[in-house]
Order: C-alpha cells, then sequence, then structure tokens
C-alpha cells in the first residue's frame, strides 16, 4: 500500500543512501585523493579500474538517488560497490569504529540499497529521463 508515511519513508531512506554514497564518494576523491584509493584499491588485489568506477558510481549514484532518478535501478547498481565495501572491512571485526572500520556500517548500507531497490523512489522524486526512458525495464522505474 503505498501511503504518505510510507512515500516519506522511502524518500527519507533514498536520500540517506544518496548522502551516504556521496559522501564517500567525495572522501575518496579530496581526501584519500584518486591516487590514494587508488593504491588502497591495488593493496586489496583489485586493478585501478575499480577505485576509479568506485568514486564514480557514488558521487553520480548518489546525486541520481538524492534527485530521485531511477532509485530502484541505482540501489541495484551500488550493490556491487557495498558489497565490495564490505568485503574490505571483514577483517577488522564487525564495528565501523574497529581500526580500519569494521564491516557493520557497509552491511548496513547494503540493506539500504535493498530497501531503496524494493520500495522504490519514495516522494520528491524525478524518477525518469525522458531520454533514457525507453531504455529502462519498467519493473527498475519509480
Amino acid at each position: 500500500m503505498n501511503t504518505p508515511s510510507t512515500n516519506i519513508g522511502a524518500f527519507l531512506t533514498r536520500v540517506t543512501l544518496g548522502s551516504i554514497l556521496i559522501a564517500h564518494g567525495a572522501l575518496k576523491l579530496f581526501v584519500f585523493t584518486v591516487p590514494g584509493t587508488i593504491g588502497y584499491f591495488e593493496s586489496l588485489g583489485l586493478p585501478a579500474i575499480a577505485a576509479y568506477l568506485t568514486i564514480m558510481g557514488e558521487l553520480f549514484g548518489g546525486t541520481a538517488l538524492i534527485l530521485g532518478v531511477y532509485p530502484r535501478l541505482v540501489a541495484l547498481l551500488s550493490l556491487p560497490i557495498l558489497i565490495g565495501a564490505t568485503w574490505a572491512h571483514l577483517g577488522n571485526g564487525w564495528v565501523f569504529s574497529n581500526t580500519g572500520g569494521g564491516w557493520e556500517f557497509p552491511a548496513l548500507l547494503i540493506v539500504l540499497a535493498a530497501v531503496v531497490a524494493t520500495q522504490g523512489a519514495g516522494s520528491f522524486a524525478i524518477k525518469q529521463v525522458p531520454v533514457v526512458d525507453k531504455l529502462i525495464p519498467d519493473a527498475l522505474k519509480g
């Protein structure tokens, strides 16, 4: 049932996930820097392209979520980034305040992405872009 309270709840979940993704993308870009992020990814055995894709995915995906542009699709596309973040923090224990950050926070973000993918945009969303709308399956709109 689509009630005003569920629309607001979906909106808040969507904007929360989007804000966190942007914050993490900006952290990688401006604090750790692109070369530093690449170095960290390579220390995990990941190629440099994974660092670039992660930064872009977090910044553009977070922005799309906040605006409400195809949030179901964006949430699903964010899952590889979030699963990768959880994997990268597994060895640091559960609590994110542990040295190196534990995996509780990235795991929570996976759940938030699943909720957004399930609930959709909620209130205050653009929901579609006419130019690309025909390319997106109906199940991933809204």
